[in-house]
């Protein structure tokens, strides 16, 4: 049988995991309240970004014989370099939230691979960057304490350097891999083809058309513009989304372990009275036999 002392340290010890376990429950469903209106917010300017630019290349698409003629809407039906961001979490205690996006991320490399097509790997996030170095693969850039706490400003400059390869043709692709949030319980994982914007989703269609105003020679300008815009917030709202799905799956994971940790010190306090009553019964049968030899 169990030390009583050491059935109480233990006692003691998963008792205040378990506080701590609830402490960070707390703190990350707080969090995810303010990040996931946030998200909100950020996908209604997403949809009507993707509208403008939708508008604007199916005017391009009607009024130009062979459609699109742009960098940014090219069909490369042969890669040969691919940029691949991912996404992760800064900490852990967040369930499968990182491991998640790393086998996506795996998967996606080992697809163009495959293919014979070179890629170039950047990553955000601490548990993911750390996770490629120790397994000797390498990063053309990384970047920590973005995914945590995400900044328009940094995260422009981080992607900015991807719309500028592409652009000028030393790359072929860019995707975006990352674990979003889609409701309080699930994240849902995202393999965006970023680059180049399939073109075929623009419909030539005048009836459609808004209010807004362009003169024909502004339109290839302000496509390019616009894409570059589209994609930098992509970037943006990718860092949001993840940061949201982050505090989710960490607040059931802390929840999990709240409750693995009640029960543990459930086992523990029974485990402690038997052992207590154990070491009762042998002291009572010690007396017990002192007396009979006395006799």
């Amino acid at each position: 049988m169990a030390n009583l002392k050491d059935i109480q340290r233990q006692i003691k010890s998963v008792s205040n995991t378990q506080k701590t376990t609830r402490a960070m429950k707390l703190v990350s469903t707080a969090k995810l309240r303010r990040a996931e209106e946030l998200a909100k917010r950020s996908r209604l300017y997403a949809a009507k970004m993707n509208q403008v630019i939708a508008e604007i290349a199916g005017r391009i698409k009607c009024n130009k014989v062979g459609g699109i003629d742009n960098r940014f809407f090219e069909k490369i039906t042969n890669p040969k370099t691919v940029d691949i961001v991912f996404v992760t979490a800064d900490k852990g205690l967040c369930g499968g939230f990182n491991i998640q996006t790393i086998k996506a991320v795996k998967k996606l490399i080992a697809e163009y691979e495959e293919k014979k097509v070179k890629v170039r790997l950047r990553g955000i996030g601490k548990k993911g960057v750390e996770y490629f170095k120790y397994n000797k693969v390498e990063l053309s850039d990384s970047v920590i304490n973005l995914s945590s706490k995400p900044d328009k400003k940094r995260s422009d400059e981080f992607i900015i350097s991807s719309i500028e390869d592409f652009s000028d043709g030393k790359i072929d692709g860019l995707h975006i891999v990352y674990n979003g949030y889609k409701n309080i319980i699930t994240q849902e994982l995202h393999v965006n083809h970023v680059l180049p914007v399939d073109s075929d989703q623009f419909e030539c269609n005048e009836t459609n058309y808004s209010l807004l105003e362009i003169e024909a020679q502004d339109e290839e300008h302000m496509l390019t513009s616009l894409v570059n815009k589209y994609v930098e917030y992509n970037m943006y709202y990718s860092l949001i989304d993840s940061v949201a799905a982050e505090h989710s799956s960490r607040m059931q994971a802390m929840d999990a372990a709240t409750n693995n940790a009640k029960e543990m010190v459930k086992t523990l306090k029974v485990e402690f009275n038997k052992a207590r009553q154990a070491a009762i019964t042998t002291e009572l049968i010690e007396i017990i036999s002192g007396v009979e030899s006395m006799k």
